[in-house]
């Protein structure tokens, strides 16, 4: 496929399958989910090289920063600008819901069959130990992010501080994520008719009939994304960043085509890692490991969805909330953000959880999983969007980014702000 006698990218490709995928949907409606199994193919290919692709990028990520106060440096940052964009989201939702009011003059009639169970909320202690493998062959196979990520930062370290002793070792993992990234790259290739399949499904499922009852709150849900990309993510790309905020939405936009139809982080990671690799000219060393990380502890729009749900249940119910209720709602939501597990409607388990925590009626989270794959598109894409974000203004800051900012760039982003 060519335009002007130059051959289509794959990331116009993935545009395109993305827009020709929803169209296919809106047209034929529930036919078209004929073709579910191109999407469920696509989906088995991207969960094949996920996890061999995050171990050998994070501990590669890794060994690559030799200096050892230098990568406790950028580690920390790394993980500071996660958590701080986190919580930041958590108060977005507040803000929004209260806006907005979706739970005022709700009924809860069509739940009123609900199966779901109240959940004890997990123990901060124990949501760190779940972070920690005690069986790293088992956390493989099971696909569990976070101890694979944990493992990895142990490798990681211990093969820079062992430094020449281990160089065969090191070699043999950058060989390693060489492949990887190959297979990747392959893969990818089958994205735009995969995407297009997801999409073509997800809209003849679901189409415009989901936009009943709960329209307020899917309409206050996707408000918190707008006002995070537009007000927080734009606010840091121009102050730390140092990139033009129009610059970084169309290098982004293909990625949000691959989020919206796989609604997964992980799945979507080859993608995230190919266009801070190739479009912002990050260094791998950073991007390696900041990424997969992000991907599975910075949950930004899933934050906000919490708190958001939060105020939507409290209005419901007419049961109002205290500045400390809403302090704490913060706190949680970061924490469940953080330690949500990567299980389809996991947002789902965790909403109960924190509902149940809050002293607060669970019932709302049977509408909402009715509505959670409708919401979860805008989720995924913004989470990996902030990851991107917090990797650029870290990047930036330690000198890892390669794109040619000049004082030319300097005068693009001031007159934008202006």
């Amino acid at each position: 496929m060519k335009v002007k006698g130059k051959k289509l990218g794959l990331s116009a490709k993935v545009f395109i399958g993305f827009v020709l995928g929803v169209s296919a949907g809106l047209i034929f409606g529930e036919k078209v989910l004929a073709i579910q199994f191109i999407g469920d193919l696509f989906l088995s290919l991207i969960k094949m090289i996920t996890v061999p692709l995050v171990f050998f990028s994070i501990i590669g990520g890794i060994t690559n920063i030799t200096d050892m106060d230098r990568l406790k440096r950028i580690g920390g940052k790394v993980l500071f600008v996660y958590l701080l964009t986190t919580a930041i989201s958590g108060f977005i939702g507040l803000a929004v819901g209260h806006l907005l009011q979706p739970g005022y003059g709700f009924t809860l009639e069509s739940a009123a069959n609900t199966a779901y169970k109240a959940k004890e909320m997990p123990s901060i202690t124990a949501t760190l130990l779940s972070m920690i493998p005690s069986n790293i062959f088992d956390s493989l196979v099971k696909g569990s992010m976070m101890p694979i990520i944990v493992f990895c930062g142990f490798v990681g370290v211990a093969m820079t501080a062992l430094g020449d002793k281990v160089k065969h070792v090191h070699a043999i993992v950058n060989e390693c994520s060489e492949i990887m990234y190959k297979i990747t790259a392959i893969v990818m290739d089958f994205s735009p008719y995969g995407v297009g399949a997801l999409m073509a499904c997800t809209t003849g499922k679901y189409g415009v009939k989901v936009f009943g009852p709960l329209g307020k709150f899917i309409f206050a849900d996707y408000l918190n994304s707008v006002v995070i990309v537009l007000v927080m993510y734009s606010f840091m790309l121009k102050i730390w960043g140092k990139v033009s905020f129009t610059s970084f939405m169309k290098k982004i936009l293909p990625l949000w085509a691959m989020t919206a139809s796989t609604t997964s982080s992980s799945a979507s990671l080859p993608v995230t890692m190919n266009i801070a690799d190739k479009e912002f000219k990050i260094d791998e060393e950073l991007y390696g490991f900041s990424l997969p990380l992000g991907a599975t502890v910075n949950m930004n729009a899933a934050a906000a969805f919490y708190a958001i749900t939060v105020v939507f249940a409290s209005q419901i119910y007419g049961i109002p909330l205290t500045i400390y209720q809403e302090i704490i709602t913060v706190i949680l939501t970061t924490l469940l953000s953080v330690g949500s597990p990567g299980i389809p409607g996991g947002g789902i388990v965790m909403t109960i959880m924190l509902l149940n925590t809050m002293g607060l009626p669970v019932d709302v989270a049977a509408l909402i999983a009715g509505i959670y794959k409708i919401v979860d598109i805008a989720h995924t894409t913004i989470n990996v969007t902030g990851d991107m974000v917090g990797t650029i203004c870290v990047a930036r800051g330690e000198g890892l980014i390669n794109d040619g900012y000049t004082a030319v760039d300097q005068t693009a982003v001031a007159l934008e702000k202006n």
